[in-house]
């Protein structure tokens, strides 16, 4: 459940089990290629490192168009479309962040309060000190918490988790850093303020997303599941995960291998191509949080080079052709994700259906954003 605007190594392949060989290598085209051929180029090559298939959908204020290459489910041509269901993962975590400044709008929550003021004795211990550690600092990922690439938490009898294990067991991990001072991506901030959200409200953090942003937006497709339920609802794309014996790619069904109480806030969601961008352009245009709470939440700290930041659960990703675009992404077991809208009205949702990740995936994004710049002639 990594933030993917950076590129990172890549996620780890094989299973024991062998499902289904891939033997499609014709991209399946839901839009004219003349139309968008260059957007259909990088996502073939996008698509040739990653999955057995990967899908865009993309456009601007005066319509969308989706593209495909490969298919959802392997030996047969089903291209992934924008409608089916997939595991959002960290997309989750600009929901979770959306919930927080909404409390931050209706004066139960302050940015810049000390974790411990909310959640007395959660952050505490192992060099952690809830008392300099702000909720702004976890939304932003710069709490001093450290990614954790290898999540043991305490399961419960059902084998699910609570979200107070999942703290826990992040927490085990010493500090990366003090308070404020650097960027570490974490799920553990997210699950802290899945905690902060059930505090303050006295309900599931999943419900509150629901009631407060998911219903009111009209999103039905996208839920957050109960824990202990691996299913996806129908029609979905199927995940995979995948290794390459001699010169072919090799695949496995992973499509309800993640249990979703693993991530829960910082990651369970499920959610389609269409409905994750009208999330985010509902966001963007000021439709879910406060003008002042989307300042705040487009406040970035640096995240590497090329100029792209983070802010309280939103990326910024510069544009080869001029301006910025704000979104997520998310990475999950058979998935990699990532939605991205400018203010302007255009957009961009990239997928591919195997969490091995690859740094062309920018390159669809940029193609399909700055497609939309270069028809107008701007």
């Amino acid at each position: 459940m990594r933030q993917q605007i950076r590129v990172r190594r890549p996620a780890a392949l094989c299973g024991t089990a062998i499902a289904a060989v891939l033997a499609l290598s014709v991209p399946a085209q839901a839009a004219p290629a003349d139309d968008h051929a260059a957007t259909q180029k990088a996502l073939n090559a996008f698509q040739a490192q990653t999955g057995p298939g990967a899908g865009v959908y993309a456009g601007d204020h005066t319509g969308s168009w989706h593209l495909s290459a490969g298919t959802g489910t392997v030996n047969t041509q089903q291209p992934i479309q924008p409608t089916q269901h997939f595991r959002a993962a960290s997309q989750t975590k600009t929901f979770t962040a959306a919930v927080v400044l909404q409390l931050v709008d209706e004066g139960k929550v302050s940015l810049d309060t000390p974790i411990e003021r909310y959640l007395p004795g959660v952050v505490d211990g192992n060099g952690y000190d809830g008392n300099k550690i702000t909720v702004r600092q976890l939304l932003q990922h710069t709490s001093g918490i450290p990614t954790n690439n290898t999540p043991q938490p305490k399961p419960s009898p059902d084998g699910t988790y609570t979200l107070a294990a999942l703290v826990r067991d992040g927490l085990r991990l010493p500090p990366a850093s003090a308070p404020g001072t650097a960027w570490h991506y974490s799920n553990t901030n997210y699950q802290i303020a899945g905690m902060l959200i059930e505090k303050v409200t006295g309900l599931p953090v999943g419900e509150v997303i629901t009631r407060r942003i998911i219903e009111p937006l009209g999103l039905r497709e996208t839920t957050l599941p109960k824990a202990g339920d691996r299913s996806l609802p129908a029609p979905y794309v199927h995940g995979y995960k995948g290794g390459r014996l001699g010169p072919v790619f090799l695949w496995v069904d992973a499509t309800k291998d993640l249990e979703p109480s693993l991530f829960n806030s910082a990651g369970a969601m499920i959610s389609t191509q269409q409905d994750l961008t009208t999330f985010d352009q509902a966001l963007l245009g000021g439709k879910v949080v406060s003008p002042a709470g989307l300042a705040q939440m487009r406040k970035t700290v640096p995240v590497g080079g090329g100029g792209d930041g983070y802010g309280l659960g939103l990326s910024s990703h510069n544009l080869p052709c001029g301006g910025t675009a704000w979104g997520h992404s998310g990475s999950a077991p058979g998935y990699i994700s990532m939605t991205l809208v400018t203010p302007d009205g255009r957009h961009a949702s990239v997928l591919t259906n195997a969490q091995i990740e690859s740094p062309k995936m920018v390159d669809v994004l940029d193609s399909a954003l700055c497609e939309q710049t270069a028809l107008r002639g701007d």
